[in-house]
């Protein structure tokens, strides 16, 4: 299946294409919802809202080859539209209890890991290692250079390292 070929003829107007596409990419956008939300319905929820914003301006998808960029740049616009909606609403985000209690330790220290960089480093350490894009593809979607993209992954990920190496320091051994 040439994805490709398929959202070339979604941007087209074929609708069957704009599914099949949809289809292809639904795992890639729940998984960035959820590591946004952390909360199923809400990452459901987000990538329904991405299909419809999808559908409505597919026409406006300028390469083809870019159409999961694309779209995970769409869902992560909603996630983040989300996330300050819901610290108008409440000072807390996310409350403890909301955790999956059967997280495993380090599953809770990475994702603790990734909360303790700023918004923009979170964002290019999840597209280019959970989403598994090239840095051209990153460079795309957040519309910067490509020498951009490369410096601020190079200081999220030092960053990811102190936090790492600090708390090897601050754990009981057993």
């Amino acid at each position: 299946m040439d994805l490709e070929k398929i959202a070339s003829d979604a941007v087209s107007g074929d609708e069957d294409a704009f599914v099949m596409l949809m289809k292809a990419y639904k795992m890639d956008l729940y998984k960035t919802a959820y590591a946004y939300l952390k909360n199923e319905q809400d990452a459901i929820e987000a990538v329904q809202e991405t299909t419809y914003r999808a559908y409505k301006s597919i026409q406006t998808l300028k390469q083809p080859a870019y159409g999961k960029t694309w779209m995970i740049r769409i869902v992560i616009n909603v996630c983040q539209a989300e996330l300050k909606k819901k610290k108008r609403m409440s000072p807390q985000i996310i409350e403890e209890n909301e955790m999956v209690s059967d997280a495993t330790d380090s599953f809770l220290e990475t994702a603790e890991a990734l909360d303790s960089l700023e918004p923009q480093e979170r964002e290019l350490v999840h597209m280019k290692y959970f989403q598994d894009m090239t840095i051209t593809q990153v460079a795309y979607a957040l519309n910067m250079p490509e020498g951009t993209v490369k410096t601020k992954l190079y200081k999220s990920l030092s960053r990811l390292k102190r936090w790492f190496e600090k708390g090897e320091h601050t754990r009981v051994s057993k």
